[in-house]
Order: C-alpha cells, then structure tokens, then sequence
C-alpha cells in the first residue's frame, strides 16, 4: 500500500489468489494510478519474494527516485524549521531502512546519503523501512562538504552527532537543522564536524559507550520533536 500511496511508478499489483480481507482499498487505489491489477498463485508470489514476507502482495515497481538537492531543497522553507538528516559513511541498508522509518515517523524532510561509501536504496532498505521509502525524499550527493556549506549558506544550522559534545537535550532545537550521522566504525568526518555549529553527545552508563546508529538517530530525532511539541516539558496529561 505504501507503494501505491507514494510517487513512484508502478508497472503492475500481483495479488494471491488466496489473500483474505478487504480488497477495496487496494482496488481503488490501483484504478487511481492506473496500475494493472493481477491475480496470481501464492506460489508465484513466493518464487519472485525470495523469502520476504510479501503478505499476499507484490508491487513491480521502476527503480527509487534520488532527489538532487535542489529539488530537495525546492520544496523545503527554513522558516518551517525543516530537519534534514545527513548520513556520512551509513553502510549497513538495516540502519538506513530504520533511519528512514524513524524519521518519517518523526516528521524528518529528507534525507541525504553520498553517492559513495554508502548504503543506497535496495529491497532490503524498503522492507526495513515499512514504507517510508515511498516518503521520505532521498538525495544523493557527491560531496558531503560542499553540501554542508550550501546547506548552511540556505539558513540551516548542523549539528554533528559524535562523542564529546554536548548533551543532545541540552541544546533547543528551534531552527532548521542538518543532523549528521556518521559511521558506527568512525564516527562523523573530521571535516564535516569542523564545519557543524553543534557537536552533540547522547550520554550512556553502561560498559558499552555508544548506540547502534539507527537508534541514536530515533533519540536524537525524537528529541528535536519532543522539544518542538512541547517546548516546556511533557505534561502528566
């Protein structure tokens, strides 16, 4: 359904012929788009899923669209406080997928990856992502850097996640913001952390010192949200 609900191109729906439930929606939205719908034995769904879990379902889609960050930044307005996500050297397509759907969750605008040295948008990305690869918009880039500098030439301010700086609630998330997610092996460029306005830290008790990359981005990222839904505190309410 998120595939159909996106903006990328559908070539064609196949249905099991045994799937259960209500098909309305599913048709309507297939006629809407005008994608041909068909139904096929489960096994045939089987044999293309590979040992996914495709629930009865199969979309034959074109490829995912990356956005270039003019387009990006096209329909972004820094007065609305947009949050941008940057991720410098994220190679495991889990940890993207679970970026992406945290993020689209938390209401994140994009989302920007290197061309290089980076998971890209797979199968394994979107099944990870549970849909939000049909709504978050993914930019590529060749030069992290240089992107930085136009982003913050645009009105945003960046914030690099990385050990050693400040604790992340202690900074007021009230401006357009580029959280950079660096590497789980290395951490954020120490290029891309001269250029950020925040170097921001989550704090940890344990014997380990640091979060998965995918969860430190939900904290970080709820935490903005947190602040922005209720600048003053949660209420017991």
């Amino acid at each position: 359904m998120a595939a159909l609900e996106g903006e990328r191109s559908l070539t064609k729906i196949l249905v099991s012929r045994s799937i259960r439930g209500n098909m309305q929606p599913l048709l309507n939205l297939a006629k809407e788009r005008g994608c041909p719908l068909q139904f096929v034995p489960r096994e045939k769904l089987d044999e293309l899923a590979k040992g996914l879990n495709h629930q009865g379902i199969l979309a034959e889609t074109a490829a995912w669209k990356y956005y270039d960050l003019d387009e990006l930044l096209a329909d972004l307005d820094v007065n609305d406080n947009p949050i941008l996500l940057l991720l410098a050297g994220v190679e495991d397509p889990h940890n993207l997928g679970a970026l992406l759907r945290s993020g689209e969750c938390a209401g994140v605008d994009g989302v920007i990856l290197p061309k290089r040295r980076s998971a890209q948008l797979t199968e394994t990305v979107a099944r990870v992502s549970m849909g939000a690869i049909e709504s978050v918009p993914v930019c590529r880039v060749g030069n992290l850097a240089q992107t930085v500098d136009t982003l913050k030439t645009k009105g945003f301010w960046i914030a690099a996640a990385d050990m050693g700086g400040q604790n992340y609630w202690q900074v007021k998330w009230d401006f357009p913001v580029v959280l950079i997610l660096g590497s789980e092996g290395s951490g954020v460029p120490r290029l891309l952390k001269e250029k950020s306005d925040y170097i921001v830290s989550i704090p940890t008790r344990g014997r380990v010192n640091s979060l998965n990359v995918s969860v430190a981005g939900a904290v970080l990222i709820y935490e903005i949200l947190r602040q922005r839904i209720a600048p003053d505190g949660l209420s017991d309410n």
